[in-house]
């Protein structure tokens, strides 16, 4: 009887990998140049660092419920989650990607998924999107754990980053129970507990 050799760095059982977002612009730039030849995954891409849709709720959306957004329009997906809506206000960059994507895509009709596999037509899955996202992001070398949490994650990093959006409004925006939980979501430390870091001895 052959013996089922198990992959060493594979996380044990119960245990959870906490992936990280992309932390810059510069390397969405880099990703984003990486994909533009293939216009599902640079929607894909496109469409969850601008949404913070989770990736169940962005593989569910249909070619029907992005065909006639305009930027400005309220994309209203229901969360598999928690069974409610979370209405996302669409922009410009995610309806220039879908509208590039829909010139492409081999079967633009209502009901088909927009992120369809390759083979079958099917939805892609979200083991398949985190498997990707780990792709895109060795390819253009980003160090780092990755998965389908990353695009995700990367909206709202970066909106406190870049624009020092107040914590409460992204709790609010992920449906998160306390601040402390979207930090942690968010892989960003408290600033007083940074600056502990920050003392030299």
């Amino acid at each position: 009887m052959s013996k089922v050799l198990k992959n060493p760095n594979h996380p044990k059982k119960g245990a959870r990998i906490k992936a990280e977002p992309i932390r810059t612009l510069d390397d969405i730039a880099r990703i984003k140049l990486y994909l533009q030849d293939s216009p599902r995954d640079y929607c894909l891409f496109t469409f969850g660092i601008n949404t913070a849709f989770r990736a169940s709720e962005l593989l569910s959306i249909t070619v029907g419920d992005v065909m006639y957004l305009r930027p400005g329009d309220v994309l209203d997906i229901k969360q598999i989650k928690t069974q409610k809506y979370r209405m996302v206000t669409t922009n410009q960059v995610v309806i220039d990607s879908v509208q590039y994507w829909l010139s492409h895509h081999p079967n633009p009709v209502p009901d088909a998924p927009l992120f369809r596999s390759q083979r079958g037509g099917k939805a892609l899955t979200v083991s398949t999107l985190s498997r990707y996202t780990k792709n895109w992001c060795r390819a253009v070398k980003l160090p780092g754990k990755y998965s389908s949490h990353t695009m995700r994650k990367t909206w709202g990093h970066l909106q406190h980053k870049l624009y020092d959006e107040k914590l409460s409004r992204l709790m609010r925006a992920y449906g998160h129970a306390s601040e402390q939980q979207t930090l942690e979501y968010l892989c960003i430390q408290p600033r007083e507990i940074a600056g502990l870091y920050a003392r030299e001895f």
